[in-house]
């Protein structure tokens, strides 16, 4: 084959691809749809009956006997589809989603979830990150939603651009490092970069990996930033710092000096201020105030976690924050 036909061929396969892309996502929303459809007849036929959840149960048993090539439709099926249709059915917000949304990922929501804000969160989540089942699975374990309801990371770049919706979190959780008891910042660093999908689903998948040792020059000298990332939603460099150690002050000046090389030296005429995020095995709330208060440079201090948070006690620390928010009002 001449190489003059490879880019004409390539264009023909993009457009199979998609089209495959577009028919599994048309299956997909008439699935959803009817799932919703028989959830909603359940809902109102076991109300009205006299048979209750009796009704179900008969349903399920009159289909697997006469119809046994419908798969999905058994007693446990029928009934998801009828908590389906009566978790969202007063729920204007997230009508518009539910059909982006695979059922594996709906059912993962529906049992993984408790409160109305949080099965929203992720539904939002997995519309606008296309989650994989398993990427929504690590998510839900990692207790996601409460780490970043609980992050006050805020960057000015956010507020130029208005997207409030893109918030870097407050603590990194890295249980897929498999880091041994002591490791070197170079081991963390190399160890990230081996598991960097896991750690983009972490950060955000808005984040595009650049480079790690990526290097800056100042007169006639070298430095490396550990791990270099583009920010798709704002348009901007973000650098990240690692430290196994505890937060301390003297981290800022360092970073502060990255974002001004990156931005004389990197940033593109239609890119925001680059971001920094220093990535400590500790901190203290008070220290890093301290040191932040009259740093000008878009830089957040953030703590990482080797194994699961504790899901019950980020609930609870949510609760009050929430309860916080309220009483001021």
């Amino acid at each position: 084959m001449s190489d003059e036909i490879i880019p004409y061929a390539n264009k023909i396969v993009t457009m199979i691809e998609q089209a495959r892309q577009n028919a599994l996502h048309s299956v997909n929303a008439e699935l959803i749809k009817l799932y919703w459809n028989v959830g909603e007849y359940l809902s109102a036929e076991s109300a009205k009956s006299d048979w209750g959840d009796a009704f179900i149960n008969a349903t399920a048993e009159y289909i697997i006997k006469n119809c046994p090539g419908i798969k999905g439709f058994n007693r446990r099926g029928l009934y998801r589809m009828r908590q389906f249709y009566e978790t969202y059915k007063e729920n204007e917000f997230v009508s518009a989603l539910l059909t982006q949304i695979s059922w594996t990922n709906h059912l993962q929501i529906m049992s993984g979830t408790k409160s109305v804000e949080e099965k929203e969160f992720y539904l939002s989540l997995c519309a606008k990150e296309k989650y994989s089942s398993r990427e929504l699975e690590r998510q839900l374990k990692s207790a996601y939603y409460q780490r970043y309801m609980l992050s006050t990371q805020t960057i000015s770049p956010v507020e130029t651009l208005n997207r409030e919706d893109i918030r870097f979190l407050d603590n990194y959780v890295l249980e897929f490092l498999d880091l041994p008891d002591k490791f070197s910042e170079d081991d963390l660093k190399k160890a990230i970069v081996q598991n960097l999908k896991n750690f983009v689903l972490e950060a955000g998948k808005d984040f595009s990996f650049v480079g790690d040792e990526y290097r800056v020059q100042a007169g006639n000298s070298d430095f490396y930033i550990d791990l270099l990332f583009y920010h798709r939603g704002l348009s901007c460099l973000v650098a990240f710092e690692l430290k196994i150690d505890k937060f301390q002050p003297e981290f800022i000046s360092k970073m502060d000096f990255y974002l001004e090389a990156l931005d004389r030296e990197h940033r593109k005429p239609n890119e925001n201020p680059s971001i920094g995020v220093i990535l400590c095995a500790s901190k203290e709330d008070e220290v890093v105030e301290f040191a932040m208060s009259r740093n000008l440079s878009p830089t957040m201090v953030a703590d990482y976690s080797l194994k699961l948070i504790d899901k019950k006690l980020l609930e609870k620390k949510l609760r009050e924050f929430k309860d916080a928010l309220l009483a001021r009002d």
